[in-house]
């Protein structure tokens, strides 16, 4: 044992590789592409995975207005919120929040899928969603992939 050494690798600012990613919605079902985004954007699919570390790549998902809720998520579920005064709690239900604006539905359910802290506002910071084909971030030319090739 002491001709190797194994030595526990942690990954920081100045080692991270961050990629830029595209990720196309259309067909896919909410739950399972946010759950894949937010390993992505946590770096979770790479072998240098750090938790405590901005380590993940950036995403940038299109065509959020072709996104799939299965059963009767488009009627049953209700996304609430509250005013901050007395009686003011507010609901939506998932057809009233896709029809006000279609990105809301991926980005709300990526968020909740990532660490609720400093770290968790900055990894929410490297996420894109776009309702149509086109997106800004042309000039990074994202590395598009297939979420049903990850784990």
């Amino acid at each position: 044992m002491n001709t190797l050494s194994y030595k526990t690798v942690s990954a920081n600012s100045a080692t991270v590789n961050k990629e830029w990613v595209l990720v196309d919605a259309d067909g896919q079902t909410l739950g399972r592409l946010a759950s894949k985004v937010a390993k992505l954007i946590r770096g979770k699919y790479k072998p240098n995975f750090t938790p405590h570390v901005d380590c993940g790549d950036n995403v940038v998902i299109i065509n959020a207005e072709k996104i799939v809720l299965t059963g009767n998520k488009w009627r049953d579920k209700s996304y609430i919120r509250h005013t901050g005064y007395p009686g003011g709690q507010r609901s939506l239900t998932a057809t009233e929040m896709f029809e006000k604006d279609p990105t809301r539905l991926i980005e709300k359910a990526v968020k909740g899928m990532l660490p609720k802290n400093i770290l968790g506002a900055a990894l929410y910071r490297n996420l894109y969603v776009y309702a149509g084909a086109e997106h800004k971030q042309a000039g990074q030319e994202p590395k598009a992939i297939n979420l049903n090739d990850l784990k």
